[in-house]
């Protein structure tokens, strides 16, 4: 049976006839419907079964609010659950099937719960099933792990790509009905750049084909500086104007070869909430029998897609609105046998123009019940104010209800704007004195249209119908569809105890369905006032946080996933390293040269031939990993004094200095040279795998407790390739080339310059972490393998080399300079490693100050660097401990320390070792015991740390 009106239907193209399956049936629609619309057309009123009683459900609304009809959709590689109908766009091919029940929609053996409803009250997740825990553990986990959930998950790989876009604006507007464009044409025409989204596929709302709109979108599109998006839902907006959008690019069109979903990441000076106002619906038995929908919703299945949910509808209201319902069905050809108006008194141009057409008119009336099972067959009548008696029986396919009208706050709310409750309409609004503000302190959010509560009706206050009836039949009236919370189940909460609206929604699972209770909180929490004898704002709203609509995984995800899900980060010179064979090691998600064997050469023989080398002639490092991060402003100074233990500010311009970080507790996380390129700008250096992780710790501490501070960050790591130059050929091979004068007059240690190297633009840094006569050259990052090709070709009479990261380890060892993340593992303190050198005694604060002032931390005996030399000239094991005398409690070895770094060093033909022991340097002399794996031990003797090259004078040359 087809429900398709003949005339009607200004979103359908019904030349286009759309081929489509639901459960496996075919149906058809037309190009323009939505899933929901094609269903309803087809006569499918019965969609799904709720969560727990698994009740017939049916569609209810026609937007993102929709709680009932919910389907797995597509299949494969395809395949997705809880797709939400009435927001799904008909295309040829679609297949749905509906959710939660067994064996079948039609006959679902889980209804058997709605017979047990009195043993499944709410809260009853939180009162049964406890005791006794055996039973729980065996018996009743089981079963209701089972019967968890909605839909099922995807088993196959996604079939589908994701991408996502950035975008910058001075005013985003969220919503293109004709409040958003009326907006964003005042902007617009003033100049400012603008970006509309609108998450259907059609501009104007519900005016959307009418002239004003066509002409709004008309001159609108004459404007270069505004962008319009469809398909667009904004799901998020987010401290400093940063808004996330979910951008449906394929849905409809699955397999074209463009992306499925886009998730953008927008920057916008203000935000326009033009989103409009969702209608509530009333609560009366039975209002959840399939045919039961919201009148906005009937009226735009009728006017949209020529679709009627019944020969005969019955609306019922609180407020005028729904009149407008009962004229778009009397225009349609479909009778209205009565308008049931719960008000006492009626009066004005609409319940006028009702009367004319000849629709009936009951005042202070309400519905008793409404009669049906699987849809609607007739509906009952009683006095609003009464106890429920029934006065007549209306037969009828469909009931229109219409509660009020909310106005969607969550993107006003999302970032801390506040609500105002407003009596006449009924609902929260924004409160314009308390909006989000931005970091100037001015409204970020400003909300237009209904959305922000104008144009919308006066209601009557009434939630739940009759008024007067008892908690027998108030336990039939639904508040929350997908979860089966009725009115009952909020009053008991009252009852015991949960006067707030947050507990209340927990205790009950009132709006934690997927429509986040776009329907049932106000209603809800009305209810619980009612119960508490307390108004309604002092009851207050549950929290609106993002997203405000589900976003898929995919959306999130984006291109990480499979072979890029955490993405290679690959050198400028990354090529090079892989034709010349180089052996990679990982380095967070860098892959680094881990040494160049040559041909019958193992790895240990390739790392002592390039430390040779680099000592003796000249070697080339790729060291464009590390990071680099920008930190400019007139506060730059002051945020790197609180950041590093020593001073920054008085760094001079073209100098570098070596710098500590601490976390808050005191611990080291990260070190690095940090260069001063002029008055406001410094370059912090961070470890390879330290550049994300520290970049993010700045803008913590900026947004979050310096946020007035003037200083701004950047991570430029992949900006700039650099290459170390070591060895005592070093100037040398960069005198060869021309340009920059490198001398030791020119550029002592600690320094930098820019300028020309041969025909590259450089900067060269005068900073050692070899020990070794060194310069680091940073190009931008496309010229990185112009400026490594050009080192070698020059090198070649000098004997240059490339080495990877473990020759680097060695040769720093060998100069006792400390690794962050070999040396230390969360627990250590500068303090430690002997480095109180680099903590400055002028300061009087700096992160992780006061956590080193701790005992614990204080305390002499604490573990310190040390260097150990095996008194056979072996190498120390890897992880080693060293032991000291006595056992503990469970029969093991005490410790007094371990081994940090451990290697062979051919420079010393022996091994070496730092590690750190109790006491510290104060032990130089003593000989201990490191365990080995194989249960022995290895004795070494405590030294310098510093084995080679103490005064330094190899690099100072």
């Amino acid at each position: 049976m087809s429900t398709r009106l003949s005339k009607g239907g200004r979103l359908i193209d019904r030349q286009k006839a759309v081929e489509f399956s639901f459960n496996g049936k075919t149906m058809y629609g037309f190009a323009g419907d939505t899933l929901a619309s094609a269903l309803l057309a087809n006569d499918q009123m019965l969609v799904g079964r709720s969560f727990k009683y698994h009740r017939p459900r049916g569609i209810v609304a026609s937007g993102a609010e929709e709680p009932n009809a919910l389907f797995n959709m597509g299949s494969g590689g395809r395949f997705e659950p809880n797709q939400r109908a009435t927001t799904t766009e008909l295309f040829a091919g679609l297949q749905v099937a509906s959710q939660n029940h067994w064996p079948s929609l039609e006959f679902d053996v889980g209804a058997v719960n709605n017979w047990l409803a009195r043993f499944l009250p709410g809260g009853f997740y939180y009162k049964t099933f406890m005791y006794p825990r055996a039973a729980w553990k065996h018996v009743f986990e089981p079963i209701i792990r089972r019967s968890a959930g909605l839909g099922r998950a995807p088993e196959g790989y996604d079939a589908d790509r994701y991408e996502h876009a950035y975008g910058f604006c001075d005013v985003l507007v969220a919503g293109g009905g004709l409040a958003g464009l009326e907006a964003a044409m005042e902007a617009g025409q003033s100049g400012k750049r603008v970006i509309i989204m609108e998450q259907t596929a059609h501009l104007g709302g519900r005016d959307a084909a009418g002239d004003l709109v066509k002409s709004i979108t008309q001159a609108l599109g004459k404007l270069d500086n505004v962008q319009m998006n469809l398909r667009c839902t904004v799901a998020g907006v987010y401290d400093h104007g940063y808004v996330l959008v979910d951008e449906k690019v394929a849905d409809h069109t699955p397999g074209d070869g463009r992306p499925k979903h886009r998730l953008w990441r927008i920057r916008a000076g203000q935000i326009v909430s033009a989103t409009g106002a969702i209608e509530r619906p009333l609560s009366f038995a039975g209002n959840d029998i399939p045919g039961v929908m919201l009148a906005s919703a009937v009226r735009d299945y009728v006017l949209d897609y020529a679709v009627s949910p019944g020969d005969r509808t019955v609306v019922v209201t609180n407020n005028d609105d729904a009149y407008r319902t009962a004229f778009a069905l009397k225009d349609a050809g479909l009778a209205v046998p009565c308008i049931v108006d719960a008000r006492a008194e009626v009066s004005g141009d609409l319940a006028a123009k009702a009367r004319s057409m000849g629709i009936r008119i009951e005042v202070g009336t309400g519905i008793a019940k409404v009669q049906g099972g699987k849809r609607v067959t007739g509906v009952s009548l009683c006095l609003q104010a009464g106890e429920g008696a029934i006065l007549e029986e209306i037969a009828c396919e469909a009931v229109a209800m219409s509660g009020g009208w909310s106005p969607v706050v969550h993107l006003w709310s999302h970032c801390g704007g506040k609500l105002i409750w407003d009596d006449a309409q009924g609902h929260f609004r924004p409160d314009p004195k308390r909006p989000p503000t931005g970091h100037s302190g001015a409204a970020m959010v400003h909300c237009v249209g209904s959305a922000n509560g104008d144009h919308l009706p006066a209601v009557e206050p009434v939630w739940i119908m009759p008024q007067g009836a008892g908690v027998a039949l108030k336990s039939k009236m639904w508040l929350d569809y997908q979860n089966d919370v009725k009115v009952s189940d909020v009053q008991l909460a009252a009852r015991e105890g949960y006067e707030s609206v947050e507990h209340t929604k927990r205790y009950t699972t009132l709006g934690m369905a997927t429509d986040q209770g776009k329907l049932s909180n106000i209603n809800g929490l009305a209810v619980l006032a009612g119960a508490l004898n307390t108004p309604i704002p002092q009851i207050g709203t549950t929290t609106f946080r993002p997203p405000y609509t589900p976003v898929t995984f995919g959306s999130l995800a984006g291109e990480s996933r499979g072979e890029i899900f955490q993405p290679l980060r690959r050198t400028p010179i990354h090529a090079w390293h892989e034709t010349n064979g180089a052996y990679f090691e990982p380095v967070g998600l860098w892959r680094r040269p881990y040494c160049f064997p040559q041909a019958g050469e193992s790895h240990d023989q390739a790392i002592e031939r390039e430390i040779n080398n680099t000592r003796s002639n000249v070697g080339l490092l790729d060291a464009s990993t590390l990071g680099k991060l920008i930190v400019r402003g007139p506060d730059a100074g002051k945020f790197l004094d609180m950041l590093y233990t020593g001073v920054m500010s008085t760094l001079p311009v073209g100098r570098c200095r070596y710098g500590l970080m601490c976390n808050e507790n005191g611990f080291l996380s990260d070190d690095g040279v940090v260069v001063r390129l002029d008055e406001d700008t410094w370059l912090c250096h961070t470890t390879t795998g330290g550049a994300d992780r520290i970049h993010a710790h700045m803008e913590d501490w900026l947004q979050c407790e310096w946020w007035d501070w003037q200083v701004y960050t950047a991570n430029v790591t992949e900006e700039y390739a650099q290459v170390a130059v070591a060895g005592p050929k070093a100037r040398a091979l960069l005198e060869k080339l021309g340009g920059l004068d490198v001398s030791g007059n020119a550029l002592p240690f600690m320094t930098f310059a820019t300028g020309l190297l041969g025909n590259l633009s450089v900067r060269i840094y005068r900073i050692s972490f070899s020990g070794e006569l060194s310069y680091e050259v940073a190009v931008p990052a496309s010229f990185g393998q112009e400026l490594w090709d050009t080192l070698l070709d020059a090198g070649a009479e000098l004997g240059v080399m490339p080495y990877g990261t473990e020759a680097m380890h060695v040769m720093r060892a060998e100069k006792g300079f400390v690794m962050i993340g070999d040396e230390t593992d969360g627990t250590v303190i500068p303090q430690d490693l002997n480095l109180d050198w680099a903590i400055s005694k002028k300061k009087t604060d700096y992160l992780g100050k006061r956590g080193q002032e701790r005992n614990f931390l204080a305390r002499p005996d604490r573990w310190k660097l040390a260097g150990f030399e095996t008194l056979d000239g072996s190498v120390i094991p890897d992880g080693a401990y060293i032991v000291a005398p006595g056992h503990n409690a469970n029969g093991q070895r005490n410790t007094q320390g371990r081994v940090t770094s451990t290697y062979r060093s051919p420079t010393l033909k022996r091994g070496i070792a730092m590690g750190l022991i109790t006491g510290g340097m104060d032990r130089m002399g003593d000989v201990v015991e490191f365990n080995t794996v194989a249960g022995g031990t290895v004795k070494a003797k405590v030294v310098d740390p510093v084995f080679y090259d103490k005064q330094g004078a190899k690099q100072n040359v």
